[in-house]
């Protein structure tokens, strides 16, 4: 059954627009209350936000949701997703809710669930509360409606879990790091761990003013980052985006190092300390041919999912793996947390730069990346990837590579998109054959 609120992450838009409205975020409240009212306890939700505008509105909207239906809210303030998973689980809380729209502009926001155990809600749970938000949901009687009342420790209490991943024997004295918050939701926590580890922090992005997360800084725009890491002589940069579960790097020369890269140095990691589960890790589709590659050299397996997180920690579940993740940097490990983390897995690549002693430029690009090309088509409607003609071309891409590269080909999930990426060792041939796909969608699609 499809979805009609729920996306890919949660449900997110544009705010005071459906369904990202202050009603809509208080019918969802009530829903999701009534829904994991189970057993006869008090039952609680924590509630966590990023630095948007919006955040203010949304957080109030589903409080009056919850305490409605009876339902005490703990509200942490401006915390990363992560954290409020992991609060939510040990705080012994029925419901975890993240109010963020992560990487996307301020004037959009988004509203996450997770359940009792700290994981993002099931199809099934969803499709629940959903069912719910569009029926007529019951009331509790005045006396039985919850209180609401925030939590000051939030942020030592995750500051303390994040520090916990790193080796004890290790410290970052003597190592000059820029972290770059994305004026969002890690802007406190992150500095402050890597500080209390000994580093020598300098700080950007840290200055949210509701309207500026995003915006020129974090993760998705990484320039100033590159820019400050050279001028301070930085050893290291890291980048995290709105809500803090996604990771970018840059090394000592102000290069980019992305997601593909930090999974292979986490996984050679734990597999040279015997902790990495299963022999291998969980990418989707999009992670580089040149990962596979070097993995595969190393004798570390990679299992391919679709795109999205979310398929990500399915596959590691179902099939036992700790490490897992996207090449946009949203890392993903299950001996820590239920979620991508940004500030433990930056602590992850810290712990073996440390081990290694070797400059980040040198120790962290782990492969060249085999070229690879995403183009997108737009079209209006119809179903151009079942077109016979887009069809034949398709396949004559796939003989024309012969096994010396990849083609993912797919529908967006949000937009009327086709996505067409190709990879290979000839650049040429790459860009060629995925402007052919291109050019055949358009056709079939006019």
């Amino acid at each position: 059954m499809a979805r009609k609120y729920f996306g890919t992450d949660g449900i997110r838009g544009a705010t005071n627009a459906h369904p990202m409205t202050a009603a809509m975020a208080m019918k969802v409240g009530m829903a999701a209350g009534a829904h994991f009212q189970r057993g006869d306890h008090r039952h609680r939700v924590v509630i966590g936000k990023d630095t948007r505008l919006s955040g203010y509105m949304l957080e109030s909207a589903m409080v009056a949701g919850f305490t409605s239906v009876g339902m005490d809210v703990v509200l942490l303030g401006p915390m990363p997703t992560p954290a409020v998973a992991m609060l939510t689980h040990s705080m012994r809380a029925d419901l975890g809710v993240m109010i963020s729209a992560s990487h996307n502009p301020y004037a959009d926001n988004g509203i996450k669930l997770f359940g009792p155990d700290g994981y993002k809600l099931s199809d099934e749970d969803e499709l629940a509360i959903e069912a719910l938000i569009d029926g007529d949901i019951p009331l509790v009687a005045g006396p039985d409606i919850g209180r609401a009342r925030r939590v000051d420790d939030a942020k030592g209490r995750y500051i303390h879990f994040a520090k916990s991943t790193f080796p004890e024997s290790l410290r970052l004295d003597g190592m000059r790091i820029v972290v770059d918050c994305a004026n969002g939701a890690g802007y406190q926590v992150a500095p402050s761990a890597l500080w209390e580890l000994g580093a020598d922090v300098i700080a950007i992005g840290v200055s949210p003013n509701g309207k500026n997360i995003n915006d020129g800084v974090g993760s998705t725009a990484p320039d100033l980052l590159c820019e400050t890491v050279v001028a301070s002589g930085a050893q290291l940069g890291i980048a995290l985006d709105g809500d803090a579960d996604r990771l970018i790097v840059v090394d000592e020369l102000g290069h980019v190092v992305d997601g593909d890269q930090l999974m292979a140095t986490i996984a050679s990691g734990y597999a040279r300390a015997g902790r990495l589960k299963n022999g291998g890790l969980v990418a989707t589709v999009m992670s580089n041919l040149g990962l596979e590659r070097h993995l595969a050299a190393q004798g570390i397996g990679l299992i391919r999912t679709g795109v999205g997180d979310r398929q990500v920690l399915e596959a590691m579940r179902a099939q036992g793996y700790n490490v897992g993740g996207e090449q946009s940097g949203h890392i993903i490990l299950s001996d820590y947390a239920t979620t991508g983390d940004g500030l433990v897995a930056a602590l992850q690549v810290l712990a073996e730069l440390v081990w290694a002693g070797a400059p980040a430029s040198e120790f962290l690009h782990r492969f060249d990346p085999v070229p690879q090309l995403l183009k997108n088509v737009r079209f209006k409607g119809g179903k151009p990837l079942q077109d016979e003609s887009v069809k034949a071309v398709i396949a004559a891409a796939e003989a024309e590579l012969a096994g010396q590269g990849r083609l993912v080909i797919r529908p967006s999930g949000t937009e009327p998109v086709i996505r067409v990426m190709a990879e290979g060792d000839d650049s040429d041939q790459v860009t060629r054959l995925v402007d052919r796909i291109c050019d055949a969608v358009r056709v079939a699609a006019a």
